[in-house]
């Protein structure tokens, strides 16, 4: 019988690519996550009945362990940008990873593979950096031969980074950064599935930091992506100290409508995050040591971006009209 793996957080960005290549691997794949009706788009990954959707309550002991029950190994992608509410920073990213790891081990699960960031640091200027790091610890302090991966901004198809900026500059003159010069090392995420699927299958432990193969600044990653779109738009810095103001008073109006009106622009934790370099350690284990050759940004952002042009699809045949016209 194929060995079963429970991917917690299994339906999101990187967790549907750990599925998709655990399932082609010829795994059992429970898909553990709070609204299974809408992690549906995972189940054509494998054969019938190989990758199955499963409710779990991550902040709930029973809930964590009844989707384990059995498994060989165990995946954690649950993360949040959520400083409030009950699935916050602490809950998930903190308590959560470390439920997780704690009954994996009172279960007899054999490996674990933790998605943390880099960055993650228990002393760092952000809670999202600091809550990371805490996960992590508790991990470790459970599953002390866990994989840890804590990569860079992650891109792909699905990615809240890249669509975000593009979608923004096809309907806005300006693209507005805060934190314009802050280095980003952005890889690629069936890279990071890559990566987790070796600690799954017991070929690798420890921490590693991932990163894809360029280091850049975020107004130098804007000025690819605008080129990928086809678009000239103005790449603004906005300072720290008007990004600090403008984020406390979103969050404030967060706060007193109780979440009715989220923040979705940018909160104080980001900031904070927006401020410090997001690239590997010079003494950090990383892709070389797994074997692993990471995709570079220019391979791939042309294969989902090309959307946000402005004649889309047909951008190439327009082009080529054109040259035969002259």
């Amino acid at each position: 019988m194929s060995k079963l793996v429970t991917i917690y957080g299994g339906s999101g960005f990187v967790g549907r690519y750990i599925v998709r290549r655990l399932a082609q691997n010829g795994w059992r794949v429970r898909v553990a996550v709070r609204r299974p009706n809408e992690a549906m788009h995972v189940k054509p990954y494998g054969n019938v009945g190989q990758v199955e959707p499963v409710f779990c309550n991550i902040r709930d002991d029973n809930s964590v362990r009844s989707v384990m029950h059995g498994a060989d190994a165990v995946v954690n992608c649950v993360g949040t940008f959520d400083a409030g509410g009950k699935n916050n920073f602490d809950a998930v990213q903190h308590e959560g990873a470390e439920r997780i790891a704690r009954i994996a081990a009172e279960e007899g699960v054999a490996r674990m593979v933790q998605i943390s960031a880099i960055g993650a640091d228990k002393d760092g200027p952000s809670r999202y950096a600091q809550t990371k790091a805490l996960g992590e610890e508790g991990v470790l302090q459970h599953m002390p031969n866990a994989m840890i991966l804590r990569p860079s901004v992650v891109f792909g198809p699905e990615d809240a980074f890249f669509n975000r900026f593009a979608s923004m500059a096809s309907s806005l003159p300006v693209v507005p950064l805060v934190g314009a010069e802050t280095r980003f090392q952005p890889v690629y995420v069936d890279d990071v599935a890559a990566a987790a699927v070796m600690g799954v299958e017991g070929k690798a432990s420890g921490i590693y930091e991932l990163g894809g193969p360029d280091v850049r600044t975020f107004r130098e990653l804007m000025h690819e992506m605008l080129e990928v779109i086809q678009r000239r738009r103005v790449v603004m810095n906005m300072p720290f100290w008007i990004a600090r103001i403008m984020a406390f008073v979103l969050d404030m109006v967060q706060a007193a409508t109780l979440g009715l009106v989220k923040n979705t622009m940018i909160t104080r934790d980001q900031v904070k995050s927006l401020a410090v370099d997001n690239v590997v350690a010079e003494d950090a284990k990383g892709f070389a040591d797994l074997g692993i050759q990471p995709m570079a940004t220019e391979a791939v952002l042309p294969e989902y971006l090309w959307a946000y042009r402005p004649s889309g699809q047909y951008a190439a045949i327009k082009k080529s009209a054109k040259n035969l016209r002259t």
